[in-house]
């Protein structure tokens, strides 16, 4: 799978791997906060001391509560019939250990199903909840089961490809559950247990404010995934499941320092930080966005003691109250922690934001009252944080207008999306790139992906003009073009003028070139074998004069020639409709590439093109198209070779020898003549 870097300050070395594996810990645990919320939703509802039996008490009411008792039974079975405890013991874990394995397996399924069955071993083998548990085994399931995938891939009989992965897969997960049982469960136990006294001495010894010494400015540093995901979550979750609440929640996610803060800017900072600060509060406070407040702290260092003092008194104020959450509050939003307070802790916890959000205010307010300053360079110290995240804030425009975001920065990689991910997006990326490279920004990536895979890493997004919205939603911090013709779209030209804007006059000497597509080449100038040389296309899937008149007939023939190959079960024809209904398969220059859906690579046996010739063009709705190439791709070996056919398909005179073609043969030497990357 491609992936995208964005660079980090280089003297930032350890501290930027700390971030990438607090990030990696977080989109492990972040995709299932909802179930976090359920979980504390039905435990605050309807455990013993929950919010019904308590609204229950005060009305007077007596005797059992029969069905609310069952459901907020902690046990199952003889110990009861309740859900908060299995919930707690198998579900979370599980749902973690499974996108943690999908995660690195590259988005597939398969690496999530092998890390889920491995974090069951290492639940099974412990008597707390694997939390630390499943954020090793569901990785390691995915890793290593990709690892041996690539042991047979490409080497496994057409037809024994589903049996072989079946068992593959059960085989390994199978003994990776055993490893989890005898050695992860009760390692991750012992390392719980111990945190735990290290965290139990600081309490008892009231000393447990002092962790926002540490806390507060590795948020500031974005270091706080890697502990609030990696250590405070697990820990807090244990807590909470044996005493009903945890304070660790609330290290981390209390509002109030970040809150006070922001109010001190409002009333008394200048210029740009004092105008946006209003703006901020709400984002920060009701929207839990902590990363809102970070860039003032950058613009003003000295304010970290605000941070740190006022995170102080939050936690202090949660000791002598006795307050915690019952589950994480993410995002760090005012309603997420209230939503996730007991009703013995409510008092205790808004008092602590409130006393946090206190001492931050009349710290940072004093401060800035001295700094006789102007408040510093808000832009740059914008900037300053998304170097230190290691990516583009999609909230940065609230501080510094539409120009904080990526709108006016560099663009270092671009990723053409499609529906699947499997043939229009691998031609429109092969284009794009010739020009891009061509132009002399070889440093830009341009890739492709399906839009279920897409991740907010880019910096700018292509898609086809029916899937633009759809890609928005997934990447909201990225620039985003969309094209209605991926192979001669007047808007690559327009993509590679903004890239001399935006990087500078890198390869200007050779940017007129590229856009006039003179670097494109044809086809026919280069040597070694390319499809015509590989089993991807057979001489029996070239039909040169098909019989279909419409778009769904010539998309049925070319998908039949699939199945007569081999490469497809016939469950995969109708996918190729369903295809076509989301978004048209049409490139552009007389071609269109209808494939499957996403879904549907469960039907492909091997990877494979079928070849149909039109000569007096069929009607592709409202668009003229000569050539069909059908698709199926079970991993990335056909992707390059689109590329290549894309090259022939923005060559009018390697087209003008497909359209005289008289035998398959002819068609082999054109395609044939493409050198695979």
């Amino acid at each position: 799978m491609a992936t995208t870097t964005h660079s980090a300050p280089r003297s930032g070395g350890l501290r930027v791997r700390v971030q990438r594996f607090g990030t990696f810990l977080s989109n492990m645990v972040l995709p299932n906060i909802g179930a976090f919320i359920a979980w504390g939703l039905i435990t605050a509802l309807f455990i013993e001391t929950g919010w019904i039996t308590l609204i229950g008490d005060a009305l007077g009411h007596t005797g059992g509560y029969g069905f609310v008792e069952d459901l907020g039974a902690w046990g199952s079975g003889a110990e009861g019939t309740g859900i908060v405890g299995p919930m707690i013991t198998y579900l979370l874990p599980l749902l973690i250990g499974y996108t943690g394995g999908r995660m690195v397996y590259d988005n597939e399924v398969r690496g999530g199903v092998v890390g889920a069955i491995a974090t069951m071993g290492a639940i099974t083998g412990a008597s707390v909840p694997m939390f630390l548990g499943a954020m090793v085994m569901g990785p390691l399931g995915g890793w290593t089961m990709k690892r041996l995938d690539a042991l047979w891939a490409h080497k496994i009989r057409p037809g024994f490809e589903m049996l072989v992965n079946n068992f593959s897969a059960g085989i390994w997960g199978g003994f990776l559950a055993v490893v989890g049982f005898v050695l992860a469960g009760p390692l991750v136990e012992a390392f719980s247990t111990l945190a735990g006294n290290v965290v139990d001495t600081l309490v008892e010894n009231n000393l447990l404010p002092l962790t926002s010494v540490f806390i507060e400015p590795a948020k500031i540093l974005f270091l706080n995934n890697a502990i609030n995901q990696g250590i405070l979550t697990p820990l807090g979750t244990n807590e909470a499941q044996q005493a009903g609440q945890s304070i660790l929640f609330l290290l981390e996610a209390n509002p109030g320092p970040g809150l006070g803060l922001l109010l001190a800017f409002a009333l008394f900072g200048r210029g740009a930080a004092k105008s946006s600060a209003p703006g901020a509060i709400l984002i920060h406070f009701v929207g839990g966005i902590h990363e809102i407040y970070f860039p003032y702290v950058l613009a003003k260092p000295k304010l970290i003691a605000a941070v740190i003092l006022g995170g102080m008194a939050g936690v202090a104020t949660n000791v002598v109250f006795g307050s915690g959450l019952r589950s994480p509050a993410s995002p760090g939003s005012i309603i997420a922690v209230w939503a996730a307070s007991p009703p013995s802790s409510l008092v205790g916890v808004t008092a602590s934001v409130l006393v946090a959000a206190g001492v931050s205010f009349l710290v940072a307010a004093f401060l800035l009252k001295l700094d006789k300053d102007d408040d510093g360079d808000l832009s740059a110290a914008t900037a300053a944080m998304e170097a230190r995240k290691g990516k583009k804030s999609s909230i940065s425009s609230a501080l510094v207008g539409s120009g904080g975001g990526r709108t006016d920065g560099p663009i270092h990689s671009i990723v053409f999306a499609c529906d699947a991910g499997m043939g229009s997006s691998a031609m429109g990326a092969s284009v794009l790139r010739r020009k891009v490279h061509g132009a002399g920004f070889k440093d830009v990536t341009v890739v492709n992906k399906a839009i279920s895979n897409l991740t907010d890493t880019y910096d700018l997004v292509v898609t086809h003009e029916d899937l633009a919205e759809r890609a928005e939603e997934r990447t909201g911090s990225a620039r985003h073009v969309s094209v209605s013709n991926f192979m001669d779209s007047p808007r690559y030209d327009e993509i590679v003028e903004l890239l001399q804007q935006t990087n500078g006059a890198a390869g200007a000497a050779t940017a007129a070139a590229a856009v006039d597509g003179a670097d494109v080449g044809t086809a026919a100038d280069r040597t070694g074998t390319g499809v015509g040389g590989s089993d991807l296309l057979s001489r029996d899937s070239i039909v040169l004069d098909g019989r279909a008149s419409g778009c769904d007939a010539a998309i049925t023939e070319a998908g039949e020639l699939l199945v007569a190959a081999g490469a497809v079960e016939a469950s995969y024809v109708p996918t190729m409709h369903e295809r076509e209904t989301s978004v048209s398969t049409y490139m552009g220059n007389l071609l269109a590439i209808p494939h499957g859906t996403n879904e549907a690579k469960s039907a492909i046996r091997r990877s494979a093109i079928s070849f149909v010739r039109y000569p007096q063009g069929i009607d592709w709705n409202g668009r003229e198209v000569k050539f069909v190439i059908g698709v199926a791709g079970a991993g990335d070996d056909h992707l390059k070779l689109l590329g290549k056919i894309a090259e022939v398909f923005t060559d009018s005179a390697q087209v003008a020898r497909l359209e005289s073609a008289r035998t398959p043969a002819d068609v082999m030497a054109v395609l044939g003549a493409m050198q695979p990357a």
